[in-house]
């Protein structure tokens, strides 16, 4: 099982960045997928999820309205496009995968982990 995640770099406070997360070896489309982030002295949180079936989707609060999170079962890639990027947004971003009829919103529902990729925010 592989999960790669791509896109990160530094940006601007105000800036756009697309995160993308490739996957081999399981199902894909059986499985929920989340993006999380991990900074320095915090515990991994989880930012966005898209559910394995009916591709509904959890967002923590600190990102609604400005984060998407997306799938393409065809390419078996996750994506998560961030938009008005903040300093407090910088992290290395992890996705992860879920088996299906799990609560996809929490961190212990995820088996398989990726090793993510740095987003920095100045400001």
């Amino acid at each position: 099982v592989q999960l790669q995640a791509s896109g990160g770099g530094l940006v601007q406070a105000g800036d756009s960045l697309r995160l993308s997360c490739t996957t081999s070896g399981y199902s894909f489309n059986e499985y929920s997928m989340g993006w999380f982030r991990r900074t320095p002295g915090k515990e991994r949180e989880i930012v966005a999820a898209i559910n394995w079936n009916d591709g509904s989707t959890y967002y923590a609060d600190s990102v609604k309205a400005r984060f998407t999170i997306s799938r393409d079962n065809a390419m078996n890639t996750v994506y998560l496009q961030m938009s008005n990027l903040k300093p407090e947004d910088t992290a290395v971003y992890i996705c992860a995968a879920a088996p299906k009829y799990v609560l996809y919103n929490l961190r212990t529902s995820y088996h398989y982990w990726g090793q993510g990729t740095l987003v920095t925010v100045s400001s």
